[in-house]
């Protein structure tokens, strides 16, 4: 089992809940394009889900400025979703924040929303307290499908090698950037805007059908203690020459072994047969 110690996650999809707001920004910030323009940016949206937003409307606009314009529409339109309450986690996000942190796991949420929104998403949620750091492409350098989150998830936190990184999220570009960081788990997740083919497609070493079921992979639960008193059942010889079955307890404890016959004898009584 990979020794984990950092958790990239991403937001929207894998971690929180994103019922077509994402889409909705999108299309409310290219609004005024044609009938035709409009089709064919929408369709690259798709394609490129889980990227930085600026990046996006820079390649589909083709101008610094335009750009600009669209990815502060977008951004006001999903803030207003945010105040407006629709945002909210997916079934176990909290649970499994928990679960890896008590293992020791340090969290990083990542997005290629902007600062101000990853963090009135988080403040919304209440998830200050529940994850190590969040980032976004403009603290990394680059977004996805570029390995710069996940890589500066790990140095911040102190991560000492890739193979000590998981990767998760719901597009092809958390599975690039996962791949491309050379994370130890590169999972995608299917309660986002990818489905299993597409996941597949991307070259995603594994498939969740949500995050908590990352927790098998990366903070598996402890072994219960082992009792080091083992009872087996052997042959042994018995007094006035009789061989039969008895249960004997083996003390495994460090110092001399031991074995003891649980029906009535002292260990020089018995001695055990191969």
């Amino acid at each position: 089992m990979t020794s984990i110690t950092v958790a990239c996650l991403d937001m929207a999809g894998t971690t929180v809940a994103d019922d077509g707001t994402v889409l909705e920004a999108f299309a409310a910030a290219i609004d005024g394009l044609p009938e035709a323009a409009f089709d064919q940016a929408m369709a690259d949206v798709r394609a490129s889900m889980g990227q930085s937003k600026i990046e996006v409307f820079r390649r589909i606009l083709g101008d610094e400025a335009a750009a600009r314009k669209a990815n502060e529409a977008f951004e006001d339109h999903y803030a207003a979703a945010v105040r407006a309450g629709n945002v909210s986690p997916l079934p176990g996000a909290e649970e499994t924040f928990a679960a890896l942190r008590q293992a020791g796991v340090r969290i990083c949420l990542a997005t290629g929303f902007s600062p101000a929104t990853r963090d009135a998403i988080i403040g919304k949620l209440g998830w200050g307290g529940l994850v190590d750091l969040a980032l976004s492409p403009a603290d990394a350098g680059r977004g996805r499908p570029w390995p710069d989150l996940p890589l500066t998830a790990l140095l911040r936190l102190g991560g000492g090698a890739v193979s000590e990184l998981a990767v998760a999220g719901d597009t092809a570009s958390d599975i690039e950037s996962g791949r491309r960081a050379g994370a130890a788990i590169v999972a995608g997740v299917l309660t986002g805007a990818s489905t299993r083919a597409d996941l597949e497609q991307a070259g995603a070493p594994l498939i969740l059908d949500k995050i908590a079921d990352i927790l098998p992979h990366v903070a598996p639960l402890p072994a219960p203690p082992c009792d080091p008193r083992v009872i087996v059942t052997r042959t042994v010889r018995m007094p006035r020459g009789l061989r039969r079955r008895a249960l004997l307890r083996q003390d495994r404890r460090p110092g001399p072994a031991t074995t003891r016959c649980l029906i009535g004898h002292q260990p020089r009584s018995c001695s055990t047969s191969a």
